[in-house]
């Protein structure tokens, strides 16, 4: 049976079949005993498996990528993530956040990340510090270039700040945080909508982090994070006011 197909015959809809195809790579990965590093078939070898075209292939590939499950290197093929093999793992067959789960998780973030930033500018760990210089960079190419890679960088930027934290606690607490809510993180990033706001504001972040700004760093996390909860919810409020203009019309 094709994975278009539910088990009652009826035709999925395209949410549905991505989800499907994401859990089908992650069953072949464990049936075939793969480790972080392996090497896994071609996207058109998948799709061809799975009976599907390649850019609905590539589109669940991608997903896991966003995960950690997956890693993407150019010119080589696919290979197993890191994540693979953590024991705190999305479900990745998770229905799509309605607009209270994603402010609910950007505010749960700001209660944790404005600490972990002044910790991390007073720590200064400086192996984290040229990982987030690295992804610092590595942002600002992905917005020329229009990649489409920004979104998952800025969870790494986010993920940096807290290994230059030195505490190995929060930074698996907000790296299990946002690797649960990974698709739900990619949906946020695409309804704030300021890619430039939000690159400027990570570099002046790092910046401050750097520079051992303590207080400076907590409140600009706070003042970031509070920025895309308000964006979140003009977006919400703007498309239901939207939604209730057509259906009165």
């Amino acid at each position: 049976m094709s994975l278009i197909e539910s088990k009652s015959g009826s035709r999925l809809t395209r949410q549905d079949l991505t989800s499907d195809l994401v859990s089908a790579v992650v069953r072949t990965m464990t049936d075939q005993d793969l480790s972080p590093g392996e090497k896994l078939s071609s996207q058109r070898e998948l799709a061809e498996r799975f009976g599907v075209a390649v850019p609905t292939m590539r589109e669940a590939l991608r997903r896991l990528e966003g995960m950690g499950v997956l890693t993407f290197r150019h010119g080589s093929g696919i290979y197993v993530g890191e994540n693979f093999n953590r024991s705190v793992v999305p479900n990745v067959v998770l229905p799509p956040a309605d607009s209270e789960r994603l402010v609910a998780l950007i505010e749960a973030r700001a209660v944790i990340e404005p600490g972990i930033a002044a910790e991390a500018a007073m720590t200064q760990d400086q192996a984290g510090i040229e990982k987030l210089r690295s992804l610092i960079d590595q942002a600002a190419a992905s917005l020329r270039n229009g990649d489409g890679q920004l979104w998952k960088i800025n969870i790494d930027i986010h993920r940096a700040i807290a290994s230059v934290a030195g505490n190995s606690i929060l930074e698996e607490v907000l790296h299990s945080l946002l690797l649960i809510h990974a698709e739900d993180q990619r949906q946020i990033l695409l309804l704030h909508g300021d890619p430039e706001t939000d690159l400027a504001e990570h570099q002046e972040l790092a910046s401050l982090i750097i520079g051992g700004k303590v207080r400076e760093a907590g409140e600009l996390m706070r003042k970031h994070l509070d920025e895309v909860v308000a964006a979140l919810k003009s977006s919400f409020h703007s498309e239901k006011h939207e939604n209730a203009k057509e259906e009165s019309a």
